[in-house]
């Protein structure tokens, strides 16, 4: 039996995930971000529908959830991808068990491709996301600037095998 349970995220949670991704800002290698957003900023940000939390009995060890890329109905059914492991809790299987409810989820919730923007330092990651489906697409060379120098992102995607296989149905 797994020493944490992958639930969905409530927002009671707020605290918790605020702390959590404070550690990835820590961590210099999971954002641009240099404070964590309000919970009102962040709630807005993501979809409802595809927000996991993993939680052990010493409280909450992770957290994922998936951001619209546009509003343009066009994207519908495409989202970026957000996996973030507390500092004392990484290389337990938690983002594993995170991004595989999302992936299972985000097919729920009838999303065709999910996509990563992750910082080629950040080695970790790139493995947690080449191992559940995603594929590199290529490098966006110094596209943002943080911890005081230029950083490059890699640009992931994995595309669902079942949903979006073929084109939705057209507007009347």
């Amino acid at each position: 039996m797994s020493e944490f349970q992958i639930r969905a995220l409530r927002p009671s949670d707020r605290e918790s995930v605020r702390r959590i991704f404070l550690d990835g800002i820590a961590s210099g290698n999971a954002t641009f971000e240099t404070r964590a957003p309000e919970w009102e900023v962040w709630d807005a940000a993501h979809r409802t529908d595809c927000r996991y939390l993993a939680a052990g009995p010493d409280g909450v060890l992770g957290w994922a959830a998936l951001s619209p890329v546009s509003r343009r109905p066009a994207y519908a059914g495409v989202a970026e991808v957000s996996v973030y492991v507390g500092a004392d809790t990484r290389g337990r299987g938690v983002g594993t068990a995170l991004l595989g409810a999302l992936v299972t989820g985000s097919e729920e919730a009838g999303i065709w491709t999910l996509q990563a923007g992750i910082f080629p330092e950040n080695t970790a990651s790139l493995a947690l996301h080449e191992r559940h489906g995603f594929r590199r697409l290529g490098i966006r060379e110094r596209v943002g600037f943080g911890a005081s120098r230029w950083r490059d992102v890699i640009l992931l995607e994995r595309r669902s095998t079942r949903v979006g296989v073929e084109p939705p149905d057209a507007p009347v």
